[in-house]
């Protein structure tokens, strides 16, 4: 039990060294925060609302039209889409933001095609790189979330509702407006909530089109003016934001849970999906269509295309050598990490199952609140306390431990993606009868060997689960791996912004292609589990 809350409290300290950081406010500090207030900061401020406010309603427009649509109607096609519209999810929004900026540039296959077509000379679209060309990245990239969430809430009840709605003689339009959009309301709030935290952590894109937003001036305030109060008080903002998010998606996931957890089951043979047919079957497969098309299939082509052109017409030929080493550097950190995650949560939930007492509570709630917690935060609140100590204690060589070695990258990863495997090993737990831990213990069964023998096995295909989702989530990671990682072992992800800030497209593809080839294998797990749970 110290051994574990010593754990969690190494898991809170970046966040504590980032919010610590106004502990040691003095006249520097203000002049700092009061010459923001003046100068960036409401710029960035209104570019995150900006982006916040469209980013939250396409995704609650795309992802709750797409679920409806498959959850509530049926048509030919249906089934293929429920798991093709989870595509993008292995899609990172940075990598989307290279593919269309090649495609969609005034050099780009499609501008190049338009004038050759119309005879027009000049730029025939607008900048892809600008506020509005990153809002559909995100949309397109984030829409699952209020998809799987939306979904989930309508399967439970909204078929049956709707056929309880017919047999009162509710038309179609009005069993829609009166009873599926009011089921899935808190469903679709949660799901926004959680792309927004995606949205305002993300750093790919902001820094690749140039958006001024709250983590890419976190970097500008640490990198290239080397001023540590400005970034630390930008984080701090930042977390303030992700708190009020990360407070009401869990309003919207108790209201989630009283809407759908009461009642009886939904599934009945009386309740069925709408059939449609003419011109509403097509409009179905538009709404389907065009998220699957436009945020993996049309990127994963473009990428493809960039790939094969730096493979024929490169005058140097494919680094493969080097690709050998980031592809090893990137499989080697995310399999310790998930390692190291699931180790972690197997032993929180045992302790939580075997003696839950009100400081492993907290403890387990601390773990939980990582993957809210923006990389950028992150590397901030581990990098300021670094610089304390170092001051204070000279020749502990903790510097060269944190951002010498790998040290400092698993530590931020394990802030970050601890939450993920701990929700995955308290599912499998969720399904282990207490029966059997009484029954092992009126045989003499000891705590450690209840664990090894019982719940290990048990537990075998969640923690797999769960190892497989932060492994694939280290893989995209890229704020915190940007700033922390050691010389000469750079990762997939940070050798795709690289490649791409420096307009190297074509050598971008292969790293970029690569993340999204290890991202399908969590697309293809929660396929597989909506298969086995409609079973």
């Amino acid at each position: 039990m110290r051994l574990l809350s010593v754990l969690t409290l190494l898991l809170a300290l970046p966040v504590l060294g980032v919010v610590g950081s106004w502990a040691v406010f003095n006249a520097d500090s203000f002049a700092v925060i009061a010459h923001q207030f003046t100068t960036v900061l409401p710029g960035y401020a209104w570019t995150s609302f900006l982006l916040s406010a469209c980013v939250a309603l396409g995704v609650a427009v795309v992802g709750g039209l797409t679920a409806a649509t498959v959850t509530l109607f049926d048509f030919p096609g249906r089934r293929v889409f429920e798991w093709a519209l989870l595509l993008p999810l292995a899609m990172p929004a940075y990598v989307m933001a290279y593919a269309y900026t090649d495609f969609l540039q005034y050099s780009g296959p499609l501008q190049t095609a338009l004038r050759a077509l119309t005879g027009r000379e000049g730029a025939m679209l607008p900048d892809v790189r600008s506020l509005g060309g990153a809002v559909p990245m995100f949309i397109f990239s984030f829409y699952p979330y209020v998809y799987l969430l939306t979904r989930a809430a309508l399967s439970e009840r909204g078929v049956h509702l709707m056929e309880a709605a017919r047999l009162l003689g509710a038309g179609t339009a009005r069993r829609v407006w009166r009873v599926a959009l009011p089921l899935a309301r808190p469903a679709m709030a949660a799901g926004v909530a959680l792309a927004l935290m995606e949205t305002l952590a993300d750093y790919g894109v902001g820094s690749y089109f140039g958006l001024n937003t709250f983590t890419t001036g976190i970097y500008k305030a640490w990198l290239s003016m080397d001023d540590r109060i400005a970034a630390a008080q930008l984080a701090t903002v930042l977390l303030a934001v992700v708190a009020l998010l990360l407070w009401f998606e869990h309003r919207a996931q108790r209201r989630l849970r009283f809407a759908t957890g009461r009642g009886g089951h939904g599934g009945g043979q009386e309740a069925r999906p709408v059939p449609l047919a003419g011109r509403h079957r097509w409009l179905a497969w538009t709404v389907c269509t065009v998220p699957v098309l436009l945020g993996f299939v049309l990127p994963v082509l473009v990428l493809l295309r960039l790939l094969w052109t730096e493979m024929h017409y490169s005058e140097f030929g494919m680094p493969w050598d080097r690709f050998a080493q980031w592809s090893w550097a990137s499989f080697r950190l995310a399999a310790i990490a998930a390692a190291l995650a699931v180790l972690l949560s197997v032993a929180l939930a045992f302790a939580m199952r075997t003696s839950p007492r009100p400081g492993l509570r907290f403890a387990v709630r601390v773990v939980s609140l990582g993957y809210a917690v923006p990389g950028a935060v992150i590397a901030v609140g581990i990098l300021l306390p670094l610089g304390w100590l170092q001051s204070v204690w000279p020749d502990s060589g903790l510097t060269a431990l944190v951002t010498g070695t790998a040290f400092g990258l698993l530590y931020a990863y394990l802030v970050r993606f601890s939450a993920v495997a701990l929700q995955s090993v308290e599912s499998g737990y969720a399904r282990i009868p207490v029966t059997l831990d009484e029954s092992a213990r009126m045989l003499g069964t000891p705590r450690w060997k209840l664990l090894g023998t019982v719940h290990v096995p048990l537990l075998r295909r969640s923690a797999l689960a769960a190892g497989l989702l932060v492994f694939v989530d280290v893989m995209k990671e890229l704020p915190a791996t940007y700033v922390l990682r050691p010389f000469n072992s750079d990762t997939l992800a940070v050798v795709a912004n690289q490649l791409a800030r420096d307009e190297r497209l074509g050598e971008a593809a292969l790293p970029s292609l690569a993340i999204v080839l290890v991202g399908l294998l969590p697309v293809v797990l929660l396929s597989r589990a909506m298969r086995a749970q409609r079973g």
